[in-house]
């Protein structure tokens, strides 16, 4: 799957019940703004990322996927 990380987590929003980009924003203690700027230059750090999983009630995984065997490396 080839989402870029907006998409992905707008995706993700929608099926937590459509929580906007603002709302999202909000439980995030950030701006609105601030958030859609991230998200545009595509500048999201890990704990960015974990802040949002935090704010959608779930938990971030991130896994390297190896290419020849499609399984995860650890």
């Amino acid at each position: 799957m080839h989402t870029d990380i907006r998409e992905y987590i707008s995706l993700c929003r929608v099926k937590k019940g459509n929580i906007t980009e603002s709302e999202l924003a909000r439980r995030m203690n950030q701006t609105p703004q601030n958030m859609h700027n991230k998200f545009k230059r595509n500048t999201l750090k890990v704990s960015e990322l974990e802040k949002i999983a935090e704010a959608l009630n779930a938990e971030l995984k991130i896994s390297f996927i190896d290419k020849e065997t499609g399984e995860p490396i650890i």
